[in-house]
């Protein structure tokens, strides 16, 4: 199969595509390389995947350097805007994708508060070029991440799919659940398959800077104290990263094909007669963070200093993932235990940054 996937220098994205091209795929990846964060450790990501820096050029298709990844053979790169319309469809046009897996969005919570625009160019108008790509070069299939923020003020645990979501507490997960209706649209009108996955809080090697696990070790091993938010009494559904891309990949082979019991008098709002669906992929054990903090500590085997902090706006108290459509259609359910995700995450940080 021919598969593009979007943010391929990205956490999510670059394990994704690893997993892909081991699978036999041919891979496309795209990104920008925004300095979101650190270009270095994206840059160093694609290095892993055989496209050396040197080579990378906007909107040239460069294939991987066998010298470099000799596993990888099938893949290429281009560094592309997904705002970029009229290139996005040439690339479309010309390498004809069977799946497209889309990744790639303006992330975090937080930086949402203070650069909302980075979100509707990237999140909403981005999108919006990839469905219509799409829609004019007959994918069988796009896949795109969601995100647990979309549930919002909803308090009824777990979070389930069938659930209410119309209550967002930041422009991130407006703009998440906005791709959802989106794409709900596109499937309706034109009969594109789309399935939208709503992760949760995801960890693990390679992971952002800008995320709770990446801050705390780095802080823990340098001495320095860690802000701790909501008293430490937050709770999250960390899900390791390997258990997101297998879902990934066994969602992309599930293509929808719509709810035929489905009913405008009672509408279920995770899935629909049209081709579309919505899994949520969470480990299904959520963990206190003072309880995070403390496999962290133990796997550095240092105590963490810890300034105990209100709740952050645009924070959710909670996350838990009810994953029963995910385990009843592709057989599959997130199952790695947080210490084993946490030691291998702190294995690749020393080693990463010596």
């Amino acid at each position: 199969m021919k598969i593009l996937v979007t943010g391929t220098a990205g956490f999510i994205g670059y394990h994704t595509t690893v997993k892909l091209l081991n699978q036999g795929n041919t891979v496309i990846g795209l990104d920008v390389i925004n300095d979101y964060y650190d270009i270095n450790l994206k840059y160093t990501r694609l290095a892993n995947l055989g496209f050396g820096k040197d080579k990378i050029e906007y909107n040239k298709l460069i294939k991987c350097d066998p010298a470099s990844s000799s596993n990888f053979n099938d893949s290429y790169f281009i560094q592309l805007n997904l705002n970029d319309q009229d290139n996005i469809y040439k690339l479309f046009e010309k390498e004809k994708f069977d799946y497209v897996i889309n990744l790639a969005a303006q992330a975090g919570v937080r930086y949402s508060l203070t650069n909302p625009h980075a979100y509707m160019e990237s999140n909403i108008l981005g999108f919006m070029n990839i469905l219509e790509a799409c829609r004019h070069n007959k994918v069988k299939h796009l896949v795109y991440a969601s995100s647990s923020s979309v549930y919002g003020l909803n308090e009824t645990m777990p979070f389930s799919v069938h659930h209410n979501v119309d209550h967002p507490v930041s422009l991130y997960a407006a703009s998440k659940k906005s791709n959802e209706l989106m794409a709900h649209t596109y499937s309706h009108l034109y009969g594109i398959p789309t399935t939208g996955l709503r992760f949760f809080t995801v960890y693990g090697p390679w992971g952002r800077p800008d995320m709770a696990l990446f801050i705390f070790t780095k802080a823990i091993l340098e001495n320095k104290p860690i802000d701790v938010y909501n008293h430490g009494n937050m709770q999250r559904d960390f899900t390791y990263v390997d258990d997101i891309v297998e879902g990934i990949i066994r969602v992309t082979n599930c293509v929808p094909t719509g709810n035929k019991a489905w009913s405008g008098e009672t509408p279920d709002p995770g899935t629909s007669p049209a081709p579309y669906k919505i899994y949520n992929i969470g480990n299904n054990a959520p963990v206190k963070l003072l309880d995070f903090i403390e496999a962290i500590e133990k796997a550095l085997g240092k105590r963490a200093k810890k300034n105990l902090m209100p709740i952050q706006p645009g924070d959710v108290p909670a996350t838990y993932a009810d994953v029963e459509d995910l385990i009843k259609d592709v057989d599959y359910k997130p199952s790695t235990p947080i210490q084993l995700g946490i030691n291998k995450f702190v294995e690749w940080f020393k080693e990463y940054y010596k």
